[in-house]
């Protein structure tokens, strides 16, 4: 634990809740859908939905609203919705604090599997981004569709850093604990609700995560 110098965070369920993710998705879209075709929002769903699940979040194009917008033929702009909507980002109250306490003694980087314009929609209406010395998107920044063990191993490049002096935390059990031990890096898994496995790692909270840290400091 003593060799670890940088902490890189899972952003959406870890950092930020998933509100404005999912409004934007299941709400946003459809609400534009239906007013564009003149179906109801029951019925834009359901067709939204059913073209989601064609495309599959194993492809790129799942993930790029600019894609969906043209797809749809919906009004406006995808930026537009984004932004009228950010009132919507809400950080985890904890994570100022673990931030500001973290920051002091380790690099921090934001890894998302989210598009980059989420991303920076969400870090500029938290006003996190003073804490990060980078920030990634896997599905923007290297093409990959999910924060896979490949995904990890062009980050520690990227860093210029071994797997053995890094440490990731997020929400996601595949993505976010098994994939980036597969390659050297250790991982938390963040489980606020105590409903996932249990694990050795498993923390509950973001403070928990910082006191394990900051206690192997001393």
């Amino acid at each position: 634990m003593n060799t670890i110098n940088h902490i890189s965070f899972d952003l959406d369920g870890t950092l930020v809740d998933a509100a404005y993710t999912t409004w934007v998705w299941e709400v946003g879209v459809p609400e534009l859908y239906a007013k564009q075709h003149n179906l109801t929002i029951a019925e834009a769903t359901a067709r939204i939905v059913n073209e989601y699940a064609a495309v599959g979040d194993e492809s790129l194009l799942w993930y790029d609203l600019g894609y969906w917008f043209d797809l749809f033929d919906l009004p406006g702009s995808w930026h537009d919705l984004l932004d009228e909507h950010k009132h919507r980002i809400g950080l985890f109250p904890e994570v100022p604090e673990i931030l500001e306490r973290l920051q002091q003694h380790y690099d921090l980087i934001i890894t998302s599997n989210a598009a980059r314009e989420f991303v920076e929609m969400e870090i500029e209406a938290t006003g996190i981004s003073r804490y990060f010395s980078r920030i990634v998107s896997a599905t923007s920044d290297f093409h990959q569709v999910k924060k896979t063990p490949d995904f990890y191993r062009t980050l520690c490049t990227l860093v210029g850093t071994e797997p053995k002096t890094m440490v990731h935390v997020g929400d996601h059990y595949e993505h976010d604990y098994l994939a980036p031990r597969r390659v050297g890096i250790l991982s938390y898994y963040l489980d606020r609700t105590g409903n996932g496995p249990q694990l050795a790692h498993s923390i509950r909270s973001l403070k928990e995560f910082a006191r394990i840290l900051l206690d192997a400091k001393q």
